[in-house]
């Protein structure tokens, strides 16, 4: 975690460290009115629990708990949420009519081996006053948690950063590489690396909830494990509130599907 009062690191050196930029770590998060960030709080919890819940539905429970907020109200929080109700899975990023859109690759195919499929997503995470977004690339197999940025806009530059750390930390790559169809990744800058990999690219269906499971797991298993537990105030605060958790998710939480192992332990098999 990165320390302010750190006795022989330098914030600057502890950033390079991290792989994170100084500009990140004195970022000031998104705004928005303190009603506002309420609500949008509740709808991020009600959508993780409920990821079926369109913009109307989400207006009449908010009602419900005694907000008096409507429809139009509820959709500008969402969109600047990134937040869809796409079937049962929720849609963070929007595609551009613009960008190839690439098949799906997953269906019916066994994860066998880490470096085999590794995923990519984006969330919003909720602070004391204001918010952020948060990208990581995982491992599908291991589960491990290979690298991860946060940013204070869906600008695809966070993502880029998060995708090369992952190259650069791992010296490795993965057979597949599957996102969803957000603008982000379909971007030819975001593609390009991949290709000049000679990597496949896959997407998720739309509405699928389960094409990208296991990254949509490890947002439900932050959020309720730490994210909101305390609403961290500055940048800074939430960066260390992540760093620390993934490394408990990756380095020292043994996980029932992997025979009791860590991410970490089973990835680190392959090297």
């Amino acid at each position: 975690m990165i320390e302010p009062d750190h006795a022989d690191l330098s914030i600057r050196r502890q950033c390079e460290i991290l792989g994170l930029s100084r500009s990140t770590y004195y970022s000031e998060p998104a705004q928005e009115s303190p009603e506002n960030l309420r609500l949008m709080r509740m709808i991020d919890e009600q959508h993780l629990e409920h990821p079926h819940m369109g913009r109307l539905s989400m207006t009449q429970w908010l009602n419900l708990q005694g907000y008096h907020v409507n429809i139009k109200r509820v959709r500008r929080l969402m969109d600047l949420m990134d937040l869809t109700a796409i079937y049962p899975k929720p849609r963070m990023t929007i595609p551009n009519k613009e960008h190839v859109i690439y098949p799906y690759l997953l269906r019916g195919i066994q994860i066998e081996r880490p470096d085999q499929v590794w995923s990519t997503d984006i969330t919003y995470l909720p602070m004391y006053r204001g918010f952020m977004y948060l990208v990581a690339v995982i491992d599908w197999y291991s589960r491990h948690v290979l690298s991860w940025r946060v940013s204070n806009s869906l600008e695809n530059s966070f993502c880029i950063d998060a995708l090369e750390e992952a190259f650069a930390t791992t010296q490795r790559q993965p057979e597949i590489f599957n996102t969803d169809q957000g603008a982000q990744f379909t971007s030819q800058s975001f593609t390009s690396i991949l290709k000049s990999k000679e990597i496949q690219i896959s997407m998720d269906g739309k509405g699928r909830a389960l094409d990208n499971v296991f990254i949509e797991r490890l947002w439900r298993s932050l959020k309720y494990e730490a994210i909101y537990l305390k609403e961290d105030e500055t940048v800074a605060d939430l960066i260390n509130s992540v760093k620390g958790y993934f490394e408990f998710y990756s380095l020292q939480r043994p996980h029932q599907a992997l025979g009791g192992q860590t991410p970490m332990s089973v990835y680190g098999q392959a090297a």
